[in-house]
């Protein structure tokens, strides 16, 4: 089950909606965390029992660290974490192994094994780095073990969250998991982040998407530099709007349930370096990085040698969580290289033209990763890289002519771009701004007004156009949901 779907908005979300409402404050844990788990279970099946497990071991592991001290308490974290890591290198990462083994040294060790031969469950690396982030923040002393089972089931397995982010830490909302509030204004606000990040992924991801898709299945023998630039640009807006329109719709979600769940996205295309970035994009997967593995590491406190070969594995691993394939961990040492070369050679305030460059860089380098990620393999990437390259300038374009003579898709690409960088954030300001300068009363009722006027308009008319896109279109894929 996804968000865009008719099943999802019109079915299940209305039914837990109410059920919540109706449980009040004892019973509405138990309401959330049934209706999670039947929103794991309509997509997954089975492997609902691997969330389940995963909750079980999870709670008692932390109630036995929160327990010891010493080496007692080290070896139940040691066992925590193998635990959570087991089932993930099981389903994500034993065939990709496997499969490279077997490549190298010319074996085979189980003919007919692929790396995707395993089905993935969703979201299984997001559960399992919030259930080791619990862990490890239990064995720090930064939180005590969550006493009751409902609620550090619920923490896991909370639908809004489950299948692709963000990644939630357990002392972000543990109060929040005993005693949470939902007024008219929160609830409003709540549906209203999910209806712009609905808008976000069935009015931008998903048209971009279709014709991302149809360029990069093209032969390379007919692709021309133009379309593949276009056609990188497209997936570049793709993913973005795809995952950040996620992120809005879980935030959202949490909301409309008295949860605050943190920012995972920042209008990262305007970032002017790679380590700003990186504190733009998929925040929740950056942070839990820094703070769970390269600090860890090591940080910055060993040298800098030790700094920049901590950055460097910290990010071959991030390419790797991404997925099982050599796309994946080149993606991750790609930024990996540009974060070292950034911190040995670290920028200067960027003023007027540097500035300039320095977004020129980033989004070059950005679009080339997306590029590697999006491939199916090394070899694509490089004959795309290739032609992107100028290696396809006396290719006709015959895709180029076509889309850019398509009114929609202009438009599409036009919104895509623009609403990348912040300017509806500044509109927004503004009028509520104006409501500020407001003095008289009348200029103020006025002003609040306009400003109520705005958000209902265009929450009205996002929602309007989600749902047609919805109901005209099949094609509604969450990218994350392969990660």
């Amino acid at each position: 089950m996804i968000f865009s779907s008719v099943t999802f908005l019109f079915l299940f979300l209305p039914i837990v909606l109410l059920l919540a409402v109706v449980a009040g404050k004892k019973f509405r844990n138990h309401v959330l965390l049934a209706g999670s788990l039947l929103f794991y279970v309509w997509g997954e099946g089975i492997f609902c029992l691997l969330l389940i497990g995963s909750i079980v071991v999870n709670y008692i592991l932390a109630r036995l660290i929160d327990q010891h001290s010493g080496s007692r308490q080290k070896m139940f974290l040691v066992l925590g974490v193998i635990a959570n890591l087991s089932p993930l290198f099981v389903l994500k990462y034993a065939g990709f192994f496997l499969d490279t083994f077997q490549t190298v040294f010319g074996v085979s060790v189980f003919k007919g094994q692929a790396a995707g031969s395993i089905h993935l469950p969703a979201g299984i690396s997001f559960f399992t780095f919030q259930a080791i982030s619990y862990l490890v923040d239990v064995y720090r002393r930064i939180v005590p073990a969550e006493k009751r089972i409902i609620n550090c089931g619920l923490y896991i397995s909370m639908f809004p969250q489950l299948i692709a982010g963000p990644i939630v830490r357990y002392h972000d909302i543990a109060k929040q998991l005993v005693q949470r509030t939902v007024s008219r204004a929160s609830f409003a606000e709540g549906a209203e982040r999910f209806i712009y990040g609905l808008g976000k992924k069935v009015l931008l991801a998903d048209p971009l998407g279709i014709q991302a898709d149809r360029i990069f299945l093209l032969p390379v023998a007919e692709l021309s530099t133009p379309a593949a630039w276009l056609g990188a640009i497209c997936f570049s807006l793709q993913i973005y709007y795809d995952f950040s329109g996620y992120s809005d719709m879980a935030i959202g979600l949490g909301r409309m349930f008295g949860f605050r769940f943190p920012e995972n996205f920042n209008y990262p295309y305007v970032s002017r370096s790679m380590r700003e970035f990186w504190r733009r994009w998929h925040i929740s997967l950056s942070t839990w990085l820094r703070d769970y593995l390269y600090f860890p590491l090591g940080g910055s406190r060993k040298g800098t040698s030790r700094t920049l070969v901590n950055l460097f594995v910290v990010f071959l691993l991030c390419g790797l969580w991404h997925g099982a394939s050599w796309t994946f961990v080149i993606w991750g040492m790609w930024h990996g290289m540009f974060l070292v070369v950034e911190r040995l050679f670290p920028q200067r305030e960027p003023t007027g033209v540097s500035q300039v460059f320095g977004w020129l860089y980033t989004t070059l380098v950005v679009i080339t990763g997306w590029v590697v990620f999006r491939s199916t393999s090394l070899s694509a990437a490089l004959d795309f890289l290739m032609v992107m390259a100028g290696s396809g300038f006396n290719v006709p374009a015959l895709i180029v002519p076509e889309l850019m003579g398509d009114g929609q898709f202009k438009t599409t690409l036009f919104a895509g771009l623009i609403l990348a960088t912040p300017v509806y954030t500044m509109i927004k300001l503004r009028v509520a701004r104006s409501e500020l300068e407001a003095k008289p009363p009348v200029r103020e009722a006025a002003a609040t007004f306009v400003q109520g006027s705005f958000r209902l308009v265009l929450f009205c008319c996002v929602a309007y156009f989600s749902v047609l896109a919805i109901a005209a279109r099949a094609y509604h894929p969450f990218l994350y949901f392969q990660f």
